[in-house]
């Protein structure tokens, strides 16, 4: 693996870039989540610049959340610039991010990708994905989310296929449509194509 990219080495301590829109709550939920990929990921034994890309994905994440849509739509492909906005911020903060030279691409996937899931998304973005919903200030169900934590990281695999299913059937049972990249998620998670033959784009 590449060294990392100067953004991605500021991430990992909690540097935001200057372009970032989060609220002063906002930033503390990318912190706690940092915490949690960079506890994973320490736990699975990856070497430091492997961890420090872990804990700076959980500090990029939400790094638009605060942003005004027409300003993310501009940086996105026409097709994704359509997503719900709610949704916009983590394919916007990826867009500048590769924009600004950061060419890890699973990294990429895995802020773009956090909220709606992906086929194309590795370990680091399972892991995120479910750091994002697992943190530990979620006040809702907070005995499924702490028994979701302690199987981590070691049955991401199992932990994500359950905190997807679980997000799904709140989707259904609220009649919410399910985006193709969540549906596609799921599928993959159970059987289908291969990551490599799969491409995520934003």
């Amino acid at each position: 693996m590449p060294r990392n990219h100067p953004r991605i080495e500021d991430a990992a301590v909690g540097t935001l870039p200057e372009w970032s829109h989060v609220s002063r709550s906002r930033k503390a939920h990318m912190r706690r989540v940092a915490d949690l990929m960079a506890e994973w990921a320490a736990e699975l034994g990856l070497k430091k610049s492997q961890c420090r890309r872990w804990e700076a994905a959980g500090f990029l994440h939400d790094a638009l959340k605060g942003a005004r849509a027409r300003d993310m739509k501009r940086l996105l492909r026409s097709d994704i610039a359509t997503l719900p906005v709610p949704v916009l911020h983590g394919p916007a903060a990826a867009a500048r991010l590769r924009n600004e030279g950061v060419d890890d691409r699973a990294l990429l996937n895995a802020i773009a990708f956090h909220t709606l899931g992906h086929p194309a998304l590795d370990d680091i973005g399972k892991a995120l994905y479910c750091a994002d919903f697992l943190e530990p200030a979620r006040t809702i169900k907070k005995k499924k989310r702490a028994a979701w934590r302690a199987r981590m990281p070691f049955e991401l695999e199992a932990v994500t296929r359950e905190v997807l299913g679980a997000r799904i059937r709140h989707m259904t049972q609220r009649g919410r449509m399910i985006r193709p990249e969540t549906i596609g998620f799921w599928n993959r998670l159970n059987g289908g194509p291969a990551w490599d033959r799969v491409s995520a784009e934003f």
